[in-house]
């Protein structure tokens, strides 16, 4: 029977933080799909250790040594990994003042960490626990470790860590550490057989609630963090492939391939902390989609447990005509079917040339425009995004004072406008950022022909400088939401996948239904806006962000939640998708159902039942708890 346990004991089954011995390549002889011939190749670098915190913020984003502050009044940057690191921000403190009323001098520090009688009482089945003690598989019970792996990184999982600690009511009951496809297939036969909830565990960068224990669940909860599952199996050079755990941070399988002159190409806003394995199970995107592809176009191959069985499709074509395609029962599965523990990967040769782009227009609909006729011409390069007047004054606000590189794009911009194209409106342009990657002659096609689309549209280049500053700046965002929440300003994205005949419509109609309701609740600093981040041939990707000074609010996540989900309904009545490519996870999962028709939600749903009639990943992801069930 499940028990109340106080102890923190851990098992420790091997030491996975040597990073330098070299270790053998997996052998499945039942599985030739996963087989090649013998080599050892040296484990990667782990940028994030398994003390997780020891690296990262357990209460917010990225790393430790990296986040902004204010330093006498002047917003600064710290650490030295960006661009902007240990440079102070005169221009992004003035456009926080006047955009959303704050006051750097009145600052609320986030909650410290908790003391050990904080932490929720664990539910242990010790049947279970016992069984896992005696595989000899890593384990622990300390609540700091519990609560680190309890939530991802919506804006009502950070505003508890950092504001509202009594909220957080469920988290694991037990963190294990798998090292191994065969580590996770005995976990999940014993919590099948123990009726044991898992909830798989990556880079817990998940902005959809994905990995957050239901208050309802009084069964125990396994947080199954696959972190030491990073090991690169094999790596085939003549057929372009990599197979790896999937526990395997981005960041680290690039650094692996790139020093052997290949890559993925896959990098998501989220790739310095999100796993492979959290890429498949959310069908993530990158910003290099245009030549690399999207994680369904590079997933060749993929290893699910089940409390069925392995789900896993034999060889590795290039493809086949064999019925349905079983790796998109995986894709986008969001925990709710198995643990994804090993997947095999299309790699590319690193490009010779990368260069760096910009272009700047008149307004908002020109921009859309050129981007269309890219899209519709096939000539996009690695990465080409649109972002609106209201980000780029943003970007803008984000350069140091008195740097070269961080030169002023408006006054460098100014002198062309005067010269060039008088009359452009500061204060209505936008501005494309671009980056292109493949042989010298492919990128200047390339540039040749983008330019001349721009030019037609109204644009004109910008410069070289200005497209590597707005690219790298998408690294740097996710850090500004935590400082507002010192300064009672919440932040939050979203985004959907839209048909072009529609594109410009629901960027103006959300903005319009965001406007209306924080005037409804008696918002009057707020920020919305918005950027074209991928394109296709019939539609794009558009990325909203949205904040707000929450000054006399009782609750402030509330409100966002009630005004994103305005904005929500608003988009799906102008025809835009419920997610291009964060997920659907718990926020979003009573608009699943429509979206892919009751038929659908049904087939998912029996599926689940098939795979986990037990309903052990019961994290209730993608569709409420009694379609789960």
């Amino acid at each position: 029977m499940p028990k109340e346990v106080p102890s923190s004991k851990t098992i420790s089954k091997c030491d996975h933080n040597d990073n330098s011995k070299d270790v053998p390549d997996k052998r499945y002889d039942s599985d030739r799909s996963f087989k090649l011939p013998s080599v050892k190749i040296q484990k990667p670098f782990s940028a994030i250790p398994k003390k997780r915190t020891d690296v990262i913020k357990w209460n917010g984003w990225g790393y430790n040594d990296s986040k902004f502050v204010v330093k006498d009044g002047i917003i600064c940057f710290t650490g030295k990994r960006y661009p902007i690191g240990e440079l102070e921000l005169p221009y992004f403190t003035e456009w926080a003042k006047k955009l959303l009323n704050v006051d750097p001098f009145k600052i609320c520090l986030p909650c410290e960490i908790p003391f050990d009688d904080f932490f929720p009482k664990t539910i242990i089945n010790e049947d279970f626990l016992c069984e896992i003690m005696n595989l000899k598989i890593e384990h622990s019970v300390d609540g700091f470790e519990r609560l680190t792996r309890s939530h991802g990184q919506t804006l009502h999982d950070i505003y508890s860590l950092r504001r509202n600690m009594g909220s957080i009511h469920r988290i694991p009951d037990i963190v294990l550490w798998p090292c191994s496809h065969e580590d996770v297939m005995h976990i999940i036969a014993l919590a099948d057989k123990y009726n044991v909830v898992i909830i798989p565990y990556g880079g817990g960068t998940s902005v959809s609630g994905a990995v957050s224990c239901p208050e309802s669940e009084t069964r125990t909860i396994c947080s199954l963090d696959t972190s030491q599952m990073n090991n690169i199996l094999w790596l085939d050079k003549k057929n372009l492939l990599v197979c790896c755990q999937t526990g395997l941070v981005g960041q680290d399988l690039e650094s692996f391939l790139q020093e052997r002159g290949f890559t993925c190409g896959h990098e998501p806003d989220s790739y310095e902390f999100s796993t492979v394995g959290g890429w498949v199970a959310t069908r993530a995107s990158g910003m290099k989609k245009n030549v690399y592809g999207n994680i369904e176009d590079l997933l060749v191959n993929v290893k699910l447990v089940t409390p069925k069985g392995v789900l896993s499709k034999e060889g590795l074509y290039p493809r086949q005509s064999t019925g349905p395609d079983l790796n998109h029962i995986v894709l986008g599965s969001e925990g709710t079917l198995g643990v994804i523990t090993e997947v095999i990967l299309k790699i590319r040769p690193v490009a010779p040339i990368k260069k760096y782009g910009s272009i700047v227009f008149p307004y908002f609909d020109a921009g859309v425009a050129c981007m269309r006729e890219v899209a519709r011409q096939r000539c996009q390069p690695a990465s080409i995004r649109l972002m609106d007047n209201e980000q780029f004054q943003f970007g803008q606000s984000l350069r140091p004072k008195n740097s070269s590189y961080w030169s002023s794009f408006t006054e460098n911009f100014k002198k062309a406008y005067l010269k060039h194209i008088k009359g452009f409106d500061l204060n209505l342009i936008c501005v494309a950022t671009l980056l292109f990657e493949g042989e010298k002659d492919q990128v200047e096609q390339q540039e040749t022909l983008i330019y001349k689309i721009a030019r037609d549209c109204g644009g004109i280049p910008a410069g070289e400088n200005n497209g590597e500053r707005g690219y790298m700046l998408t690294f740097v965002i996710a850090y500004i939401r935590d400082l507002g929440l010192d300064f009672n300003i919440v932040a939050e994205s979203f985004e959907t996948s839209v048909p072009w005949d529609r594109t410009l419509t629901v960027c103006r109609n959300v903005k319009y239904i965001v406007g209306k309701k924080c005037k409804e609740f008696g918002i009057k600093y707020f920020l919305i806006s918005h950027r074209v981040t991928q394109t296709y041939d019939c539609g794009s990707c558009v990325y909203f962000y949205f904040a707000f000074n929450w000054e006399g609010l009782s609750d402030p996540v509330a409100t966002y939640g009630e005004i994103e989900s305005a904005a929500r309904e608003e988009i799906l009545r102008c025809g835009g998708s419920l997610s291009h490519h964060h997920g659907i996870g718990k926020l979003r999962a009573r608009w699943y159902p429509k979206q892919v028709s009751q038929l659908g939600a049904n087939l998912y749903s029996a599926t689940k039942k098939y795979l986990d009639p037990n309903n052990i990943f019961a994290c209730q992801n993608l569709l409420p708890l009694k379609s789960n069930l």
